[in-house]
């Protein structure tokens, strides 16, 4: 068993910026893949970014492309989503998903094999 833990949420204003962390713990986390996801009041929820084991594969939505980072640490453990331009429309609560198979998944599919809990993430205008 995986767990992931996200902090890093927070109240700012459009055009700012947050930095989310996702801490694995568990069963070792070598070899997952890492993601985000977000969901916003009365809506589903939806893809954000995703990261290969090494880095070396990375996938955006539209959306956030251009302005949203993926990161990660291996020897922490740790995911990281760079949220720079923030807007109102990226209010949401963000959560971080891991998986054994490949970052494509994660961008296709919600059977995904481990979620955090989520954090909240608002933006005013």
């Amino acid at each position: 068993q995986v767990q992931l833990v996200e902090s890093g949420g927070g109240l700012v204003q459009a055009g700012g910026s947050l930095r989310l962390s996702c801490a694995a713990s568990g069963r070792t986390f070598s070899g997952y893949a890492g993601g985000w996801f977000r969901q916003a009041p009365g809506k589903e929820r939806e893809f954000v970014a995703a990261i290969s084991w090494s880095g070396g594969s990375i996938y955006y939505a539209n959306s956030v492309k251009g302005r949203f980072t993926i990161s990660r640490d291996n020897a922490k453990n740790t995911v990281y989503l760079q949220m720079n331009s923030l807007k109102p429309e990226d209010t949401a609560v963000y959560y971080c998903a891991a998986d054994s198979r490949s970052p494509l998944v994660l961008r296709a599919t919600k059977q995904i094999d481990y979620w955090g809990q989520g954090t909240q993430v608002t933006v005013s205008s």
